[in-house]
Parts: structure tokens; C-alpha cells; sequence
């Protein structure tokens, strides 16, 4: 018989979710978007949470709903080359290439680039990484009882600073928010503008990764049928993600109200720190720093962590945990020295290119058991995807890189007859018409056996 999850574990299993999902971008997105979304931070912040916060949920969900031991089991429902090819750039999206160097990037932007001049920047940006990733690979290496302490110490620590700093905010509003006008695409299309501004926060990619970790923690506690564990991983991340979903709103309210009297800032980090030294001095933003710092550090270890581990399991006869490791820190370096806005620009292409694939496997996955799980529905649904998705990052490219591939000959048709394609969401159309083909394959296939 079924173990019945207790409260007290159901806190455990939403704060160790939450643990896994909170991380460098769930504090910076929010805030710069309020500044951006001004008056229209609503719609905004309703747009970001769907893919925020409902999409993870969502993402966790499908893992113990379709019965998959992880991610690469999901893909391989499409094809097993289909999988390793999904699970290789999920996992280095929010590895080495984004989440892992936005650690570095957004503690050097809330703790130190604002104490140094402009000029020294890159130079100290690469002393604090080299010395952030050293930390990071010694704690990935060796595994110490100071990350546990970390997690259990300074990250509660930081979220009650974190909640001190937005009711101060709200109760002592620098500005109002509707007298702040919306700027770029906030301006006409705010609510699409923060659904695909929830892509940043690489949840919805993290929860496919880790999900199966929630999972075993599951069985764990005594939980063994496939039904009780969908119910235990949807109850536990409903309130996680709730609790993301409130700080999501109390950021973006914060930095709307911030750009009343520092108007707009380069990233989210400036406003975290603008915001903590207007209330609380210098005393405020270096104590932001601190804890942000550690909670960054943490985050990235635990990737570092994930990242070699995986990439051990799917090429057993490569390389080793410590060279993988080893490897991940390197890279994250070199991406680090890229700054953080670069790195958000860098990163939007690819994952304007992901995202719909993710959305479409999750969807795929939930509602699986009304055609079997049949392996040609995934197919037709992915294929268009994918195509449709190809124009998206070829749209997210910087102008240089579409003037060098004339990409205009691709886009321009595209603008004209892909519906919701200017608006970044050309992929739900193709997706929409091969789950049509797909489903009509099941059918006759049945009929014909």
C-alpha cells in the first residue's frame, strides 16, 4: 500500500523543487521586465509566469505522468538520435553555455561591478570569474558539507532579505508604476513579449532535466504507484512554483516602481542593486552581493554537478566525471568574460529554437496515454516543430549574423504567411497541423491492425 505524503514532506519535496529550480535568471528577468513593461507589467508578468512557472510544473508533471526515468527516455519517443541530440543541447542550455556563466555574470553585477570604474570592468570581471569557477570546480570535485551549509544557511538567508527588500519597496514605492510608459515590444505586445521573456529563466528546460529527481525523492518516501506519484509530483510542484510565481510579481512590481528614480538599467543585476542600496545604503548592496554570490555559487556547482554526470551516462567511453567537470568550468569561463547582457543576447537564438521543442514534448507526454504514446504522432508533431522553430532562431539572430546568411530570403516569406510568426511564435501552427497528421496516422493504424 501507498505511503500518504505528510505536509511536513510535501514541504520538503516543494522546498527542494524550489531549491532546484531558483537560480541566477528567476531574480534578473523579472526585475529588468517591470522597468521595461512599466504601466503594462501585468499582462507582462501573466505572460512570463505560463512559461515561468506553469511550463515547469507542467515539465515535472509529464516525467511522472508518462512514466520516463528522464529526459532521455521522453526523447526517445520520438527517436533515440531525436533524444540525444534534445538531451545534448538541453543540458548544455543550462550548463556551460547560459545558465552555468550567468552565475558568475549576475553575482559580478549585483556585488561588484557597481563599486568599480567602467574601464576596469572586463578586468575585474575576469579575476572574479577565474576565482568564482575555481570555487565552483573544487566544490564539484569534492564534494563538502560547506554547499550543504550554504544551501541551508544563506539561501534562506537570501530570500528573507529578498522578501525584506520588496515589502520595504512596496510599502515605500519610489514611483508609481502606471507612470512609467512600456518601451519596446511591451509597448504593443506585452503579454507574448513576457511569455517569451519567461524563456530566460531556463525552468521549463531545468524541470525535464532535474524532474526525475523530485520523482525518486517520491518513491523514497514510501510512494510506489505510477498514479500516487503523478499526484505527489503535481501537488509538490504546484506549491513550489507558487511560491516562484509570488516572488515573480513582487520583482516586476519592485522594478517598475525602480525606474522612477534610476530609470532604465543595462540588466536586472544593476536594478537588484539600485533597488537594495536606495533602501538599505551601501550596507544593502554589499550584503545583496554576498548572499547573491552564494546562492549563484551553489546553483552553478549543482549544474557543474548534473551536467558532467549526464554526459557520462550518454558517452560512457569518452571522458570521466573529473575531465567533464573540468571541461564545464572552463567553458563557463570563457562564455562568463562575455558579460551578461551579451550572454542573454547570445543565448535567445537557441532558445527560441528549444523552447518549442520542450513545449511540444511536455504536451506530448501529458496527454500521451489518449494515443498510446504512438511513436508517429511525436513524430509529426516534432518534425514542423523543429522546422518552424529553425526560423525563430534564425529571427533571434544579431543583424550581423542574418546579414552574413541573407536570412531575409527565409523571414521574409515567413513574416507574410506563417501565422504568430512575428510575434515569435511560428511554431504553433506546424505543431498544431502535425498533431492533426499524426493523430489521423494513429487512427488508421489502428483500424489496420
Amino acid at each position: 500500500m501507498d505511503h500518504k505524503l505528510t505536509a511536513k514532506e510535501y514541504v520538503f519535496l516543494s522546498s527542494m523543487l524550489f531549491g532546484m529550480f531558483f537560480g541566477a535568471g528567476n531574480l534578473i528577468f523579472p526585475a529588468l521586465m517591470g522597468q521595461q513593461a512599466g504601466a503594462a507589467l501585468w499582462p507582462a508578468v501573466i505572460g512570463f509566469c505560463l512559461t515561468g512557472v506553469g511550463l515547469p510544473l507542467l515539465g515535472v508533471a509529464a516525467i511522472g505522468i508518462s512514466r520516463s526515468e528522464g529526459l532521455f527516455e521522453m526523447g526517445c519517443r520520438v527517436g533515440r538520435p531525436y533524444s540525444y541530440f534534445f538531451t545534448c543541447l538541453l543540458y548544455l542550455s543550462i550548463g556551460p553555455l547560459f545558465a552555468i556563466p550567468r552565475t558568475a555574470t549576475v553575482s559580478f553585477s549585483v556585488g561588484i561591478l557597481p563599486l568599480i570604474p567602467a574601464e576596469r570592468s572586463k578586468l575585474v570581471l575576469c579575476l572574479f570569474s577565474a576565482l568564482f569557477f575555481a570555487a565552483v570546480l573544487f566544490f564539484s570535485l569534492r564534494p563538502s558539507g560547506i554547499m550543504t551549509w550554504v544551501g541551508k544557511i544563506l539561501n534562506p538567508l537570501f530570500l528573507l532579505f529578498l522578501g525584506i527588500l520588496t515589502i520595504t519597496a512596496l510599502l515605500r514605492p519610489m514611483g508609481a508604476v502606471s507612470a512609467s510608459e512600456p518601451v519596446g515590444p511591451y509597448a504593443s505586445m506585452s503579454f507574448f513579449q513576457g511569455f517569451l521573456e519567461g524563456y530566460n529563466t531556463l525552468d521549463a528546460l531545468a524541470a525535464l532535466a532535474f524532474g526525475i529527481v523530485l520523482i525518486n525523492a517520491i518513491r523514497d518516501l514510501g510512494v510506489r504507484s505510477p498514479g500516487a506519484i503523478a499526484a505527489g509530483t503535481v501537488k509538490a510542484g504546484f506549491f513550489s512554483t507558487l511560491l516562484m510565481a509570488a516572488i515573480y510579481c513582487l520583482l516586476t512590481v519592485v522594478g517598475a516602481q525602480s525606474r522612477a528614480v534610476y530609470g532604465l538599467c543595462a540588466d536586472g543585476g544593476e536594478v537588484l542593486y539600485r533597488v537594495g542600496t536606495h533602501y538599505f545604503g551601501a550596507f544593502g548592496g554589499v550584503l545583496l552581493g554576498i548572499t547573491v554570490t552564494f546562492a549563484c555559487m551553489k546553483t552553478a556547482i549543482g549544474l557543474i554537478t548534473s551536467c558532467a554526470s549526464t554526459f557520462v551516462e550518454l558517452f560512457p567511453r569518452s571522458m570521466g566525471y573529473r575531465a567533464w567537470a573540468i571541461l564545464f568550468c572552463l567553458f563557463s569561463f570563457g562564455i562568463a568574460n562575455f558579460g551578461l547582457s551579451r550572454i542573454i543576447e547570445l543565448s535567445l537564438p537557441v532558445l527560441m529554437f528549444l523552447y518549442p521543442l520542450t513545449i511540444t514534448l511536455i504536451l506530448l507526454c501529458l496527454c500521451g496515454h489518449w494515443f498510446g504514446y504512438d511513436r508517429r504522432v511525436f513524430i509529426a508533431v516534432i518534425v514542423p516543430t523543429a522546422l518552424a522553430a529553425i526560423l525563430d532562431f534564425v529571427k533571434a539572430l544579431p543583424t550581423g549574423a542574418r546579414d552574413v546568411l541573407h536570412a531575409e530570403l527565409l523571414l521574409a516569406p515567413a513574416e507574410k504567411f506563417l501565422p504568430f510568426f512575428p510575434i515569435g511564435m511560428g511554431w504553433v501552427l506546424p505543431a498544431c497541423a502535425g498533431l492533426a497528421v499524426g493523430l489521423l496516422l494513429h487512427t488508421f493504424g489502428k483500424k489496420a491492425a
